[in-house]
């Protein structure tokens, strides 16, 4: 795939804490879906973080697919700041089922804590809605990145939705 950017740009120091989410990561097994008003299952899915010079890292694709089925899931994309001069981590998202998040958080070391501060949806967007998310990604010391998500739903307390690993791909 082609990006209508140049890649090789150098990068900002702003977001240099960030480095080491860039490129591409997939699972390497299948990570675990489960929420009480659903049918747990599993899933694939591929990240990709890139930078353009800006201050701002791009996830271009957050792009999941159910591991047996192969049926396309969901899919984000957005931005990643830092407010300059701290660790405050900001993820600006944008989901194919009609869900914009703002999460605000901490960057530790190679580690992201994050919760929505704001969530908007379009006017036809599934019932019920998303009232609150939480993410936590984590590079491990064996190189594997680890992504969990947590939603709460209307009536339902913030529970843990999503648990994967992914491996940077070459």
């Amino acid at each position: 795939m082609s990006y209508p950017f140049n890649l090789s740009a150098e990068m900002n120091p702003a977001v240099l804490p960030l480095d080491w989410l860039l490129e591409t990561w997939r699972s390497d097994e299948p990570g675990e879906g489960s929420f009480p008003s659903i049918t747990p299952f599993r899933y694939t899915e591929t990240l990709h973080f890139s930078h353009v010079g800006q201050p701002v890292i791009n996830f271009i694709k957050f792009n999941a697919f159910h591991a047996e089925s192969k049926k396309p899931l969901h899919r984000e994309c957005g931005f990643i700041r830092i407010q300059p001069g701290t660790n405050r981590v900001a993820f600006i998202i944008a989901q194919n089922s009609g869900l914009v998040e703002i999460e605000e958080g901490e960057l530790t070391g190679q580690q992201l804590t994050l919760h929505s501060t704001a969530l908007a949806r379009t006017s036809f967007a599934k019932q019920p809605y998303v009232q609150q998310m939480s993410r936590h990604i984590q590079l491990k010391p064996d190189g594997r990145l680890e992504q969990t998500i947590s939603m709460a739903l209307e009536g339902q307390p913030l529970t843990q939705h999503l648990h994967i690993p992914y491996r940077r791909t070459d």
